[in-house]
């Protein structure tokens, strides 16, 4: 049965930190210039509807390192941007890829992908999630200070793609997230089951976190 990886909840709690020892595994086999390469035969689509040099260079890279290919397909060089729909490109890269990864605007555009592929899609950022940063800053961030969940982790800022991400990441691993920001620019009303789990303890989350604007909380910084 085929995976995908749209957002940071389809993963177990229990996944994720494989993911991380995986990561720091792979990252000691390069490090030490040992051959690794799972991924020999295997190609991967990028659909980069939204241009990124970092996430276009360290997906071809990665795959390639570890002994893929990967194929790069601009918004002008597929049929998506013509209007063809997406189960009928999702149909067609299945059969010559091994799994594909997009980088796009509406996160509909990734779930529809998921949907009609028969191939494993990745989520290389939405408008709404950026699932595979998170995991990039989770990975660095137990490398530096150790075990995530005797963290506290600050995000300020507008709750965008990233720092939804980050609350997902937060209730899916049970970490110590607070999250602060300018009033109207709080999560969307989607994951209003999230901040309450976060902010609460409900559905199963053992960290608070809190949501503040951050004018308010200037001048109580330890609470944060």
């Amino acid at each position: 049965m085929k995976r995908d990886f749209t957002r940071v909840l389809d993963l177990s709690a229990e996944e994720c930190f494989y993911l991380l020892e995986r990561a720091a595994f792979m990252k000691s086999m390069r490090r030490a210039r040992g051959e690794y390469r799972p991924l020999r035969g295997k190609t991967l689509a990028m659909i980069f509807e939204k241009a990124s040099t970092r996430t276009r260079v360290s997906f071809e890279l990665g795959i390639k390192e570890l002994g893929g290919a990967a194929l790069y397909l601009s918004a002008s060089e597929t049929q998506i941007g013509r209007g063809e729909p997406i189960r009928d490109t999702a149909r067609v890269l299945s059969r010559y890829v091994d799994a594909i990864m997009i980088r796009t605007y509406a996160q509909e555009t990734v779930n529809e992908l998921a949907r009609w592929a028969s191939v494993p899609v990745i989520n290389g950022l939405s408008d709404a999630h950026h699932p595979c940063q998170i995991l990039a800053d989770l990975f660095t961030i137990q490398e530096l200070k150790g075990d995530l969940e005797r963290l506290k982790i600050a995000y300020i800022g507008d709750v965008n793609n990233m720092a939804q991400s980050w609350i997902e990441a937060a209730a899916l691993l049970g970490l110590n997230l607070a999250v602060a920001s300018p009033e109207g620019y709080g999560p969307a009303a989607e994951f209003s089951v999230l901040r309450r789990a976060l902010t609460t303890r409900e559905e199963g989350c053992n960290r608070d976190a809190l949501f503040a604007c951050p004018q308010e909380r200037g001048d109580q910084r330890g609470d944060l």
